[in-house]
């Protein structure tokens, strides 16, 4: 395994107790003359992404960390004085920001989440519904990341992101840790039926989940598919960092599958996924939307994002291999 660890089984014992937890289901879609098993993720935690997982567990942990009883027990009174203190601030353009503010109103924390301009009012809604204070910061996602790095620098503030970089791991490898569960959720499955998938297909951004999600399959799983990561074809940073042995910047233009057209993936993620023998390829902005018509055909809805991982197998995979997607978010 490489050098970045995350433990499997303190975020599996931690989210199992969370009063709100149920694992999501795997579900099957057809297509033709075959079919894909999808982990369904657009229920997790009633917020609609499998983001929830990262950012309730890691402001459970983090709270833990300043708790005098050493608990993460939201119920527990150290446990919530610890939490009122505390102000959790993370930029987002989407579900992460409703994640960190979701974990913040659990625990007794507050939060503050940074939008840049172009996220639509209706997200600011539901942050606000969670409690978070929004702050309108700058054009582009990365002036409101800027700006959440500077808020964090603020007594009592944590910044919380779902992307690392050097000198920045500790908060988003527990974000990652949280996504582990969904890959532990899938294991027992697999081991109860028997069925295990050939392939696993991971769509990535800057690569948090596609790296959790390939972490514990290669540490636990104990057969061992294929995995292959999914990026869009005008942005693909985790597959150039592979490629190169180094984080790099790409330069490219915008996708309809928002929040994975990233330019620099994310260091924890670049770590796992160096050593964890995956495979890369990318979609087209045409190709999701057919994707999509497949799925809406089936009453399933998702969105460019989430459907990035089964419009790769939908072109690529192999009818008499049983594969495995994820669909990330409603």
């Amino acid at each position: 395994m490489p050098g970045t660890t995350l433990d499997i089984t303190r975020a599996t014992d931690l989210i199992t107790q969370c009063p709100i937890y149920q694992a999501t289901p795997t579900i099957s879609v057809a297509t033709g003359a075959h079919s894909v098993l999808a982990k369904d993720e657009r229920g997790r935690f009633g917020l609609g992404a499998f983001k929830a997982l990262g950012g309730v567990y890691a402001v459970m942990r983090l709270i833990e960390e300043r708790c005098a009883s050493g608990t993460a027990n939201p119920a527990d009174e150290d446990f919530r004085a610890a939490a009122s203190s505390m102000t959790f601030v993370c930029a987002s353009a989407g579900n992460h920001g409703l994640a960190v503010a979701a974990g913040a109103a659990l625990c007794g924390a507050q939060c503050r989440v940074h939008l840049a301009a172009s996220v639509p009012q209706d997200f600011e809604d539901r942050l606000a519904a969670k409690g978070a204070t929004v702050i309108r910061s700058g054009e582009r996602y990365a002036e409101a990341v800027a700006a959440a790095v500077a808020d964090g620098e603020t007594d009592g503030h944590i910044h919380l992101a779902d992307g690392s970089w050097p000198g920045y791991t500790h908060e988003p490898g527990l974000v990652m840790e949280g996504y582990t569960v969904m890959a532990e959720e899938m294991r027992q499955q697999f081991e109860a039926s028997g069925e295990w998938p050939h392939t696993v297909w991971l769509q990535a951004g800057v690569g948090g989940f596609a790296a959790a999600v390939t972490y514990a399959i290669r540490d636990r799983w104990s057969v061992q598919p294929d995995i292959v990561i999914v990026e869009p074809e005008t942005q693909a940073s985790v597959a150039a960092a592979l490629a190169s042995g180094e984080l790099v910047t790409v330069d490219g233009a915008e996708s309809t599958m928002g929040r994975l057209d990233c330019e620099v993936a994310s260091l924890l993620a670049f770590d796992i996924l160096q050593s964890a023998n995956v495979s890369c390829t990318t979609v087209t902005d045409e190709e999701v939307a057919s994707a999509l018509s497949h799925l809406e055909a089936q009453g399933i809805r998702t969105t460019p994002s989430g459907a990035a991982g089964f419009t790769a197998w939908l072109r690529d995979g192999k009818p008499d291999q049983r594969s495995l997607v994820v669909l990330t978010e409603a």
